[in-house]
């Protein structure tokens, strides 16, 4: 049986990096904050590409994933060419919920940019909230001794 306190601890990591683009640059020269939000979702894209948790394999066994909390810390400003570093943790918990936490880096020198979290819920294809871990979904967290 796991510990409260194990059910915080970071069970899977992923690391990608990015170059920051034009488009995503405000008229102060820095990365629009919104986009923060999308390098959340790189992050979260390349962690299930990595550990086969991915939209479309979630979706082909009839759920989808929406996001209902979403949380980000900005720390330092990012500018256009900039290589940002996306480190996202899936956090193990019970409840039928995909957690992530994120940080980004500066790819130059490591420095923390921003900080967030993403809880998600399971809805089946009648967009219908699942209560219980799908069956798709224990046998991932059994296949990377998450349970």
């Amino acid at each position: 049986m796991k510990r409260k306190s194990d059910q915080h601890q970071a069970a899977l990591t992923d690391r990608t990096t990015i170059k920051v683009r034009f488009s995503e640059i405000d008229s102060m020269l820095i990365v629009w904050h919104g986009e923060y939000v999308r390098y959340f979702e790189d992050g979260r894209e390349s962690f299930g590409k990595h550990y086969a948790l991915d939209y479309m394999s979630i979706y082909e066994q009839g759920y989808m994933v929406p996001i209902v909390d979403l949380t980000c810390q900005f720390k330092q400003p990012l500018s256009f060419g900039e290589e940002v570093v996306i480190e996202t943790r899936y956090i193990a918990c019970d409840a039928a919920k995909i957690k992530f936490e994120y940080t980004l880096y500066r790819a130059s020198d490591e420095s923390i940019v921003a900080t967030g979290s993403t809880i998600q819920v399971f809805l089946n294809l009648k967009k219908e909230l699942e209560l219980v871990n799908p069956s798709f979904y224990l046998a991932w967290k059994k296949r990377w001794n998450i349970i």
